[in-house]
């Protein structure tokens, strides 16, 4: 396998923990692993990974579009170009998430016949497969077609990356029924309920769901407009976060505290952001993993375990096949 591209410069923790990480993903799993940043930085800390240089970093807070044109020599460009050019099988990026959609899509460029990329996020079902959340935030706006491509790309990487024969496909809205959510959801309903929607996927559409579906076993593909996504996964993070508080508030001190937090470990290990791997972005030519900004030396481990397996997988080739069939 090429090496996987890790901007090293991207993430409220970076360079340290994303190194760290990186270096734990080379001895861990097997895979090689190249840093990209600024070499004066990296070199203290590089260890035995190579570094493919890049000069300027784009922030988490600079404007995704205008970072990606005028720092064409940031750790972001060059990871999605070192994908293009055959140089690396994989990007990973804990930094800013539009521009990492921005160097990925300009650079590596669409799969054929994809009108939009979308961002896949796996979101944590304890007890079974994770739900896949798409789109997670790429596309504020959406068009009705475009969210049968989403779930067409959906259900290629749940099946991919999850073994599942045949994803079960929702579409996120107000109630069950056909007749409810926007106009965008009506017509999406339309689309997807339709004979061959998902074929070529392999996938089974099964009707509207709800917010309280995500987190369970009753479907496997949730899809849905960037705006929507977005908000539905902050408001489980946010959720997730605040009942861990309020758990372990409520245990104090306890006598059975120590127990019962011993015995909350595993739940709170499949919930962790950190567990997932981050999300992939589909639609583009080349894979590419979103790490979230926060990103600890594990999440980039776990991410760069997902770039490997989707990489050998071939999970571009088989969403390239899905949307050509579609």
């Amino acid at each position: 396998m090429l090496p996987i591209a890790v901007d090293a410069m991207g993430g409220d923790n970076a360079p340290d923990a994303i190194v760290e990480g990186a270096q734990r993903a080379a001895a861990e799993l097997g895979v090689p692993v190249v840093l990209v940043g600024r070499p004066e930085v990296l070199e203290p800390l590089r260890g035995e990974l190579d570094v493919v240089p890049a000069s300027e970093v784009i922030g988490m807070s600079d404007d995704p579009g205008s970072g990606v044109r005028t720092k064409k020599d940031s750790s972001l460009v060059r990871a999605a170009e070192a994908v293009r050019d055959h140089k690396a099988s994989a990007m990973v990026s804990a930094g800013n998430t539009g521009a990492t959609m921005a160097s990925a899509l300009l650079r590596m460029g669409r799969i054929k016949g994809v009108s939009r990329p979308a961002i896949a996020t796996p979101i944590p079902v304890p007890g079974t497969t994770p739900t896949v959340l798409l789109d997670a935030g790429a596309n504020a706006e959406c068009q009705p077609a475009w969210l049968v491509q989403f779930a067409q790309m959906g259900a290629v990487f749940a099946r991919q990356r999850y073994g599942i024969a045949e994803p079960r496909v929702g579409l996120l809205s107000i109630g069950e029924e056909k007749s409810k959510g926007n106009t965008l959801v009506k017509e999406a309903h339309a689309l997807l309920a339709g004979e061959g929607a998902l074929a070529a996927s392999g996938a089974r559409f099964v009707g509207n769901v709800e917010g309280r579906d995500v987190m369970t076993d009753e479907v496997d593909v949730v899809v849905t407009d960037g705006f929507t996504g977005n908000v539905t996964l902050k408001t489980l993070e946010g959720s997730m976060r605040a009942l861990v508080k309020a758990i372990l508030g409520a245990l104090g001190e306890s006598p059975v505290a120590d127990e019962a937090i011993g015995a909350l470990m595993p739940l709170y290990a499949t919930l962790d952001p950190d567990s997932t791997g981050g999300a992939m972005l589909l639609g583009v030519d080349g894979v590419c993993i979103i790490s979230h900004g926060s990103s600890s030396p594990t999440a980039i481990v776990n991410a760069a375990r997902v770039a490997a397996e989707m990489v050998e997988g071939e999970v571009v080739e088989r969403l390239r096949e899905a949307i050509a069939a579609g």
